[in-house]
């Protein structure tokens, strides 16, 4: 559990500079932005490690907090089908984009909710529960704070057919294949 609590902090700790220390993260970024993104990603990665390490472990003899009834796959598979659109639909800005204003952290939101709800291990709680807490506390903090430019196609009417069409494809993948693939889990066994 200790590694995936160091993760959790790690991580969670450099994806919240903007929302507790913005003016110290603008003065690292004005100082050396290749430095700044060189730690942010190094820090990030390590946590993302951590994280995945001490989940795998906490599965090996989980702490049941919770067993949900099997009926919640299927509403937890449908909330999860539009997670890749909105993930990738601030890289093809499009109406998408502009009814959600950040569809990556609503993507966030709906991915952790969803595994919540079928997951109920002392792990799971961790692992979803920090990113479902820090993605509402992001959204909020992000109101406050100046909009930085994100790279990606020009705006258009037809980047939100290809975040729609993408994002499914890639839906379909993970659930199909990649889930089991890299987690051992078949989400439609």
């Amino acid at each position: 559990m200790l590694q995936l609590l160091i993760g959790i902090i790690l991580f969670f700790g450099m994806h919240s500079a903007s929302i507790v220390a913005l003016p110290v993260r603008d003065r690292m970024v004005a100082r050396s932005e290749a430095a700044w993104k060189g730690i942010y990603s190094l820090a990030s990665l390590a946590g993302i490690v951590l994280m995945v390490r001490g989940y795998a472990e906490m599965r090996e003899a989980p702490t049941i907090l919770y067993a949900a009834p099997s009926w919640l796959r299927h509403i937890s598979t449908v909330l999860l089908l539009p997670v890749f659109v909105l993930f990738i639909a601030p890289y093809f800005p499009g109406r998408i984009k502009k009814a959600l204003k950040h569809p990556q952290l609503a993507a966030i939101k709906l991915w952790a909710f969803a595994h919540l709800l079928v997951n109920g291990t002392l792990g799971d709680v961790l692992l979803f529960g920090s990113f479902l807490v820090w993605a509402i506390v992001d959204r909020v903090s992000v109101k406050n704070r100046p909009a930085r430019p994100l790279p990606g196609a020009p705006e258009s009417g037809a980047n939100d057919i290809i975040a729609l069409v993408v994002g499914l494809a890639v839906y379909f993948v993970f659930a199909f294949w990649a889930h089991e693939a890299l987690f051992g889990i078949r989400p439609f066994a």
